[in-house]
């Protein structure tokens, strides 16, 4: 029996809500009374084994405001499939109920109006919750972390990931793999998973770069509800060329495909009924896989920040997505009989902060490891009157603004933004904090650079990164999402090939078409190149913040994208 989608039992309490008159303290009330922290955690018990997933939590251990995104374009053969699938046509092919609790969860629609009305999500303590509601039912339950953990806030940075380190732990993960941890350098990494860690850092893909053999475990067992386990991790395939190498050079990473396929036999052989992956690949490189590798019964997929409310089926291989930041959290109830997975249920369950009381523990443990730096944190920078958001293939409004600084502070004609999805959202008449600058861009090499780039060097630039997002092979796909650009327009036809999908690049000052032969002034940040130098990039926000007090962005027509 495969049983649909459950992702929030209270859709038709909150539904009185829907339509009721303005979005204040009454209708964040009544929402708050048609929610309950129950009702988001039922769940029939089914089957003999419990899994819990969580992903890409990006150091987020409070709760925030996160919008989803607004372009999410699938090319090939995903063209129109989840992820691939966003706002209106999200909630149709869902059978969601628009401006519901899973609407706001799922989709970028309306999303500041219903922000403030079902408020902010996520906030570890709260997940805290969840994961001992779930262990109370399911005792057995296994928590697995599909990395992207360590990394993306400010005390992550001040700390080196040991605040994010010390609330797993108490979490009581059970197993994780790995992505921008590896920012934080070889030394760092072994220290933590060779000292700290209470549970297995798993990476079956992750290889000694001199010896050219496995260096990390590839998976770790586990004997629950009296079936025998494997849970072998997959670490983001492309570290060397999305991150700077030369922060980890001992290591090598990719795909290895052939190395899935002889893990997954080595474990069956072994006597494993349940063949579970934790991976980071990204959704539709796990899609790939799972149609080419035989003998995984589920594969819980991160790295690129999907929230599906229903498992995908490939094959006889259920691929589960369970967001970014903290948002949600996955339970999958797995009945495994004769040495194979017979069905199973699912629940999407939404980390509603204002419905799920904090788990006192882990609040205190956040707190405390906030403690130190709370001035900094929490000292007001600015004003936005603008909805700043970034998750999505093309622009978003706070790398808008990170373009605007870098061009002000740095004195460039053109600034380049990468496509990083982490970071909160900033609703409109909300305060800027230091904490929130730093959720969209505290990182290992945050320098800013000014250099002088031809043309045809910035054409370059722009069609690698279109083609690691928009080659129609997943393997291929090697990135985030579009470099994010201020200061020059462009059109990008996301179905041409390589070398031909950016035209029309002009100034964006003058309408002046950018000549290949032509040397122009770039600031940029993130790059990957040893040695980078130039001021880090929240000292450069900040600064142009202060500067003018209060944030009111334009909209932005500079991208125009074709091929759809």
């Amino acid at each position: 029996m495969i049983t649909r989608r459950e992702f929030l039992q209270a859709s038709l309490a909150a539904s009185a809500i829907v339509g009721a008159s303005g979005i204040g303290n009454w209708s964040k009330l009544a929402a708050q009374q048609a929610l309950t922290q129950d009702q988001l955690f039922q769940f029939d018990d089914f089957g003999n084994v419990t899994l819990i997933h969580i992903t890409d939590i990006h150091a987020h251990l409070r709760p925030i405001w996160f919008r989803e995104p607004e372009w999410n374009i699938g090319v090939g053969e995903v063209k129109g499939l989840p992820p691939h699938v966003v706002g209106q046509d999200f909630i149709k092919m869902f059978n969601l109920q628009p401006g519901s609790p899973e609407a706001y969860a799922l989709t970028y629609e309306d999303f500041a109006a219903l922000g403030k009305t079902y408020g902010r999500m996520g906030g570890l303590d709260r997940v805290a919750t969840a994961v001992k509601a779930i262990r109370s039912a399911r005792p057995d339950s296994i928590l697995l972390d599909g990395g992207d953990t360590w990394h993306g806030s400010m005390t992550s940075y001040l700390t080196n990931g040991q605040d994010v380190v010390n609330a797993m732990n108490a979490l009581g993960v059970e197993g994780m793999t790995s992505h921008w941890e590896w920012t934080f350098g070889t030394e760092r990494v072994k220290e933590i998973v060779e000292t700290q860690l209470k549970f297995p850092f798993l990476g079956a893909n992750i290889y000694d770069a001199e010896w050219d053999e496995p260096a990390f475990e590839p998976y770790t067992w586990f004997e629950r509800g009296g079936v025998k386990i494997a849970v072998i991790g997959q670490a983001f395939p492309y570290m060397p060329i999305a991150n700077p190498g030369w922060m980890f050079p001992e290591y090598s990473f990719g795909i290895r495909e052939e190395r899935m396929q002889a893990v997954v036999d080595e474990v069956r052989a072994e006597g494993a009924q349940l063949v579970v992956c934790l991976s980071h690949n990204g959704f539709d490189v796990d899609r790939k896989m799972a149609s080419r590798v035989k003998g995984i019964d589920v594969i819980l997929t991160g790295h690129t920040h999907d929230a599906i409310p229903e498992p995908v089926l490939v094959g006889e291989t259920i691929l589960i997505a369970s967001g970014s930041h903290g948002k949600f959290i996955s339970r999958v109830d797995l009945d495994v009989r004769d040495g194979r997975m017979m069905g199973f249920k699912h629940k999407l369950i939404p980390i509603f902060s204002d419905v799920i009381a904090p788990d006192p523990d882990m609040a205190a443990l956040i707190e405390a490891e906030r403690a130190p730096y709370k001035d900094q944190l929490e000292e007001v920078i600015a004003k936005s009157e603008s909805l700043l958001y970034r998750r999505g293939n093309f622009q978003g409004t706070w790398d808008d603004l990170i373009c605007n600084a870098i061009i002000s502070e740095r004195d460039t004609q053109i600034a380049l933004s990468p496509g990083v999805r982490w970071g909160a959202s900033i609703m409109p008449g909300q305060d800027i904090t230091r904490e929130d600058i730093h959720s969209v861009c505290s990182m290992t090499y945050g320098q800013v650079y000014r250099s002088e780039m031809t043309g045809e060097f910035l054409h370059t630039i722009m069609e690698d990164v279109a083609d690691n997002i928009f080659n129609p092979d997943p393997y291929y796909q090697q990135g985030g999402d579009m470099v994010r650009v201020g200061g020059m327009a462009f059109t990008c036809d996301v179905s041409k090939p390589i070398g031909q999908r950016i035209t029309n690049m002009t100034l964006a000052a003058t309408g002046e078409a950018i000549d290949p032969a032509k040397t122009y002034v770039v600031g940029g940040w993130a790059s990957v190149n040893e040695g980078t130098e130039g001021p880090q990039i929240w000292d450069v926000i900040e600064s142009h913040l202060k500067k003018i007090g209060t944030v009111n962005l334009e909209p932005n027509t500079s991208v125009t994208v074709t091929g759809i």
